[in-house]
């Protein structure tokens, strides 16, 4: 067993068309926490099969400093990464067994995005609950059905085994390693240096705002969706857009559900909720403020729909991402 005083190893997986920020969000992030400690606390070491020189799904090359086959533990942490090629990866047999070989040598094992399906394929997610990239989630619920995979949190952290949502989401979660194995102030030192928002709480769903809408071909919906953009604050009952598109409510409920996949009342609370983050994020209004302007009216149904969407609260929420002053109720800043 490793001492407090011995650096924690970490061994991180990659394997052909593995997505290069996986793997680096997870490096970078315990280099500097190295660094702000002033000692080595994590010796991270990337592995491919074989060894090889693997081509990331950006085209880039990475030289592994080890293989998998010759990897042996005790580790602190194994991280299975993602990428394009985790089809491919789930399906080679040789990498699952060694990362199931690894894994009963490791205190803590964790996947990044798509990762998640090697995990699943060696066995290690059966009768869990899984964090994966929101685009992957259905492919992989059919493929591993003993796994209840999830594709709204950012991460789900377990004592012995972690999963985390797509590509960046890799920095929270080693945020939150950090923050677990050494302290929170590590953790903020680091996140600091990154240049990002202190790490994202793991229960934060996956946000469509983080992620690319779906293309709208339809001209009705696409000038409804534009027009409540812009007027958030204003009344976006469905009779009012349906009245204001010339088509009854009924139609035009069957249009948005067509297009994008949800109603134009659920569409109006999502594009207030992720208005009212971003303004949470990146001003010093107060919630009520924020509430009014987005359309909530008060600052708990602002509360309520924030909760509901995302699974922390909107103090929470500005607590973790701005470090914006805060504001008086006629949202001056008062900082």
């Amino acid at each position: 067993m490793q001492t407090l005083q011995e650096p924690r190893r970490v061994l991180v997986v990659a394997f052909e068309a593995a997505e290069l920020l996986d793997i680096a969000c997870v490096v970078t992030a315990l280099q500097f926490a190295n660094h702000f400690h002033g000692r080595t606390i994590y010796e991270p070491v990337v592995a491919s099969p074989g060894g090889t020189q693997i081509r990331t799904a950006t085209g880039l090359i990475l030289n592994a400093q080890t293989s998998l086959e010759r990897a042996r533990g005790p580790f602190d942490t194994l991280i299975v990464s993602g990428g394009t090629g985790y089809v491919q990866a789930m399906e080679n047999a040789p990498l699952v067994a060694h990362v199931r070989r690894l894994a009963r040598e490791t205190r803590r094992v964790a996947s990044v995005c798509t990762g998640a399906g090697v995990l699943a394929a060696a066995g290690l997610l059966d009768g869990r609950r899984a964090a994966t990239h929101w685009d992957h989630a259905a492919f992989l619920k059919e493929r591993f059905p003993r796994v209840r995979f999830d594709s709204d949190p950012i991460f789900i952290a377990e004592p012995d085994v972690c999963t985390s949502a797509g590509v960046t989401a890799a920095l929270d979660l080693t945020l939150a390693f950090i923050e677990a194995d050494v302290d929170a102030a590590l953790a903020r030192d680091v996140a600091r240096q990154l240049v990002v928002y202190l790490q994202r709480p793991g229960n934060q769903a996956q946000m469509s705002m983080f992620t690319a809408p779906r293309p709208v071909a339809n001209t009705v919906v696409q000038d409804t969706v534009a027009y409540a953009g812009a007027h958030l604050d204003q009344e976006l009952t469905t009779a009012f857009l349906a009245g204001r598109a010339g088509v009854s409510e009924r139609h035009l409920s069957r249009l948005f559900l067509r297009e994008l996949g949800v109603t134009p009342g659920r569409f109006v609370r999502r594009a207030r909720t992720e208005a009212a983050a971003h303004l949470l994020a990146g001003t010093d209004l107060t919630v009520e403020a924020v509430a009014r302007r987005c359309g909530f009216g008060t600052a708990e149904a602002l509360r309520q729909a924030f909760v509901s969407a995302t699974g922390v609260s909107p103090s929470h929420y500005r607590a973790t991402q701005s470090h914006t002053a805060v504001s008086g109720p006629d949202g001056m800043s008062r900082g």
